[in-house]
């Protein structure tokens, strides 16, 4: 039985470093399995820090599931948690008079 591999690639970044490895995989392969064969869990503090399930998957920034399988060119994101409510933010800079794009 002949297995077909695709191109694809995976991606997290911090504000200030980025980490991206393309890789070819067989098809099939699910976006947590290529997390797992990518071992950004391993070189990635905050990732080393987070169960499989915490972990929130998007490809080409449209969340997906763990089991979704790859295709041809996918580009698997690693998202990172938010740290604060962004309708919080927009309700707290609206106090001060301010707006995301205008906080002087």
């Amino acid at each position: 039985m002949v297995m077909h591999r695709i191109n694809v690639s995976i991606v997290y970044a911090l504000r200030d470093k980025q980490w991206q490895k393309s890789m070819i995989v067989e098809r099939g392969t699910s976006a947590i399995e290529l997390l797992r064969l990518s071992q950004l869990q391993d070189e990635i503090t905050e990732l080393k820090m987070q169960k499989d399930e915490q972990i929130v998957l998007g490809v080409f920034s449209q969340k997906v599931s763990h089991d979704y399988l790859l295709e041809e060119g996918d580009r698997v994101e690693i998202y990172r948690p938010l740290t604060a409510d962004p309708k919080e933010v927009r309700r707290q800079l609206a106090l001060l008079g301010k707006t995301i794009g205008n906080s002087t």
